[in-house]
């Protein structure tokens, strides 16, 4: 084994292993979104809307917040760009005021479709086995619950 330090060698450390690999994914993605003229934000963003538009409808922002794992305050100006752009629109909730609903628009809807070839491309174009990148995908989703805390690594 290495000396007492090694625990805090850079390259022992989950932390950056996950930051470089976000950061490679990000860039992967930015010329496949130029095409759509979304960043990666909006692009995850517009995937929650597509999801839930699918299955019945308009989204709450905090719902939207909630699956992005983001605040209202980072949410806000990109729901904003997303509406100038025409893509989105946000109204109050009839009921309760202080509820803002999304709904995609026809353009919204339409920049569904050419957003469909994303994933396969990014898998040509990283050349990894789609199983292997499912199985990591899957492993990272287990160690996102467990710091999330909502259960144990021994439960």
């Amino acid at each position: 084994m290495g000396g007492p330090d090694e625990a805090l060698s850079l390259d022992n450390q989950i932390c950056f292993a996950l930051y470089a690999a976000n950061r490679a994914v990000t860039a992967r993605y930015r010329p496949l979104l130029d095409d759509l003229d979304l960043t990666y934000p909006q692009y995850l963003t517009m995937l929650v809307l597509w999801e839930r538009e699918s299955s019945g409808g308009a989204t709450r922002v905090s719902d939207l917040g909630r699956r992005l794992r983001l605040d209202s305050g980072t949410l806000t100006p990109l729901l904003k760009r997303l509406a100038d752009r025409g893509l989105l629109e946000r109204r109050r909730s009839r009921v309760d005021e202080r509820v803002v609903i999304l709904t995609l628009t026809e353009a919204g809807r339409t920049l569904r479709k050419k957003a469909r070839s994303i994933p396969e491309r990014l898998l040509c174009e990283v050349g990894v086995e789609p199983e292997r990148l499912q199985a990591l995908r899957e492993e990272l989703k287990a160690l996102l619950t467990v710091l999330e805390g909502k259960t144990g690594p021994n439960d």
